[in-house]
């Protein structure tokens, strides 16, 4: 057994562990907080409840009450929702290690826009992402986390100023997972440090016989529902090293703050229905959202090559023998590949016109490719590649 079978399996059980516990986290963070957007008062309800549901699901009727304040008494089989949070960052932050720290020279580092060792740009991933938790951590708890409006434009500049950060740090691959992994590292510390601790607070004060304060309930409710805000735009930003028009972007901080614009409004519009708020209250967050998606859609598109010097195919072939058959090739003289990535071989002409889309795509429309730009190559090759590839 090799170290790339090894690593190849590796990375493949914790993408899926990481898919697991992440659709449990997500699927208990979107039944929650719709749940409470549900509640209504009754006129018969026991003392201290906030509000009652009633839902159906799987042939069954389930009536669910909320306390703001835990009742006097609780069970011994309480359930406390956190291991899928916890899990869903051990094994995303482990997904990085395998993925990006094991190959950072081809996967995290981009010499054209730092000449880092691979040791600097780990120690730089992992300091950056405890670093913009302490700061999310401390806008929160100053005063301006007592004003919601502020709060967020405070959040949206700290997202869309790591972005930048990590732009002028990692690769473009690179670069996108961490605005990822920061905003999950804050998720998941959401849960770990403060929703689950004043938690156990307000349990621990009701077990003494003495009464919570109302504000640890009030603190996790406001970082759960940033979690929530947060969903989607992580999700966007975790799947997109596989879509070479966003992490091969210029502007990659312009990229998220519209990935953050239009997962933010998208979900607003959710929890506003669901809550069953008047429609002319909330209809504005969809066209928002599109108009952020149009306008990413506008920013990645492809630039015209058209007009680049034609090339004759032995220059074409040469290109690709020099930046791209390193890896795929029949035989990659790569060292983290036993096998040409997706069994897609660029040796000859034919290879380049067979998987035209994809090189247009990964390497003249964007710099994704060659992986980590080990090779050097430059943006008059790409356009000289691309030209000879629509000429065809």
């Amino acid at each position: 057994m090799t170290v790339t079978f090894a690593m190849d399996w590796l990375n493949l059980l914790f993408r899926w562990a990481h898919l697991i516990v992440g659709v449990g986290w997500i699927g208990t963070s979107f039944y929650f907080i719709a749940l409470d957007l549900s509640l209504k008062k009754r006129e018969k309800m026991n003392p201290g409840v906030a509000g009652t549901a009633w839902e159906v699901h799987g042939g069954g009727f389930y009536h669910v009450e909320k306390y703001m304040v835990a009742p006097k008494e609780l069970p011994s089989d309480l359930i406390w929702y956190r291991w899928e949070a916890y899990l869903t960052w051990v094994t995303g932050f482990a997904l990085l290690v395998v993925q990006y720290y094991f190959n950072a020279s081809a996967y995290l580092i981009d010499p054209s826009v730092m000449a880092i060792h691979p040791s600097e740009a780990i120690v730089i991933s992992i300091f950056s992402l405890g670093v913009g938790w302490v700061i999310y951590d401390f806008l929160c708890r100053s005063p301006i986390g007592q004003n919601t409006p502020v709060l967020a434009a405070c959040l949206f500049v700290l997202i869309v100023g790591a972005a930048w950060f990590f732009s002028h740090v990692f690769s473009g691959r690179g670069a996108l997972i961490h605005v990822g992994a920061l905003v999950g590292t804050i998720m998941a510390f959401n849960v770990f440090r403060v929703i689950i601790p004043n938690q156990r607070k307000i349990t621990a004060s009701l077990l003494a016989g003495h009464d919570p304060d109302p504000r640890l309930g009030q603190i996790g409710k406001q970082r759960s529902v940033h979690n929530n805000y947060l969903t989607l735009p992580v999700l966007l930003m975790m799947v997109s090293n596989h879509y070479p028009m966003l992490t091969g972007h210029p502007q990659i901080w312009l990229v998220t703050a519209l990935i953050l614009i239009m997962g933010g409004m998208l979900r607003h519009f959710i929890n506003r229905h669901d809550a069953h708020d008047n429609f002319a209250r909330f209809w504005w967050s969809l066209p928002a959202a599109a108009v952020a998606l149009v306008a990413a859609i506008i920013y990645t598109a492809p630039r015209d090559v058209s007009s680049a010097e034609r090339i004759a195919d032995i220059e074409a072939v040469s290109l690709a023998q020099t930046h791209c058959a390193a890896c795929h090739a029949a035989s990659p003289s790569d060292p983290a590949f036993e096998e040409a990535p997706k069994g897609i071989l660029l040796e000859t002409a034919a290879d380049l016109r067979r998987y035209s889309d994809l090189v247009m795509a990964q390497a003249v429309h964007s710099d994704a490719m060659p992986l980590g730009n080990l090779t050097g190559m430059t943006r008059e090759e790409r356009d000289k590649l691309g030209a000879w590839l629509l000429s065809k």
